[in-house]
């Protein structure tokens, strides 16, 4: 295989009778022989698949006969590699893990901005307040120029560090997001819960944000859940890598250091302190 499509798609709709959700969605992955994972739960589904264009066009065709999930978009990019080892279908009580009872996606999210809107704002320096909804190892690698990083090891960490955001960003315009998107679709609600006034989130995410409008006003790369570690502005793999041992990202600056050795170690397993989060 020379060339891998990879996609990424979710929708937040109820859905029931997971078990059996699952054992379909997983005998139509092995017959197309796609890799990835998808996540079912109550709330929705969560799908990040590779394969062969043909594979992965009739597993969107397939998925999109199911009137639950004829509406869902999805994003492509293209690798010279398969970049999943295996293929999964779980069944979660989140489809993205937060832990906040009220925020429903289903019934509620807040306002979608363009790629290109938010562009067309931060061209004419408009007052934006861009919060990035990742986590520390995402963030390092890249983030738009100016954003709010908030410093948390997972998605669960956002709504302390939300409440630890001046009380002045309540009436500012607030512009959440994350690789895909899916993270924003309750990052946002929360936050509007909290008495945030204005508040947005990029439609599609990063990622859509790459493919519409480049690196305008971005800074680095964009970490993403797979072998490719990392992509450019391009959709391109970037040069970032993954330690093999504490599994950090790692810049193009930090696998020159010397206590890189692929495989082995990084300046991060070395010295813990120097990481923003936890091994083990």
């Amino acid at each position: 295989m020379t060339e891998v499509v990879n996609i990424s798609g979710y929708k937040f709709v109820t859905l029931g009778n997971l078990p059996s959700l699952r054992e379909t969605l997983l005998r139509k992955c092995f017959d197309l022989a796609v890799k990835g994972t998808i996540l079912i739960s109550p709330e929705g589904i969560n799908v990040v698949m590779s394969g062969a264009q043909g594979s992965i066009d009739a597993l969107v065709d397939f998925l999109k006969k199911d009137c639950r999930f004829a509406d869902m978009t999805f994003k492509e990019s293209i690798s010279s590699h398969q970049p999943f080892n295996r293929t999964l279908v779980r069944i979660k009580k989140e489809i993205i893990a937060f832990g906040v009872e009220g925020i429903d996606p289903a019934t509620h999210t807040s306002p979608h901005v363009s790629p290109q809107t938010l562009k067309t704002w931060l061209d004419e320096g408009r007052d934006v307040v861009l919060l990035d909804t990742r986590n520390e190892y995402e963030v390092k690698l890249g983030t738009f120029k100016n954003a709010i990083n908030p410093h948390v090891d997972t998605f669960r960490e956002f709504p302390e560090a939300v409440r630890a955001l001046p009380e002045s960003f309540k009436e500012k315009t607030i512009v959440t997001f994350c690789t895909g998107g899916v993270r924003c679709e309750k990052a946002a609600p929360f936050l509007e819960k909290e008495g945030f006034k204005d508040v947005y989130q990029i439609d599609g995410g990063i990622l859509k944000y790459f493919e519409e409008c480049g690196g305008a006003h971005w800074e680095g790369d964009c970490f993403v859940f797979d072998h490719r570690v990392a992509l450019t502005p391009q959709l391109e793999q970037s040069t970032a890598a993954l330690c093999f041992r504490c599994r950090e990202p790692l810049t193009p600056e930090e696998i020159q250091s010397d206590a890189y050795i692929v495989n082995v170690s990084c300046p991060y397993c070395i010295n813990p302190k120097v990481s923003g989060r936890s091994k083990g």
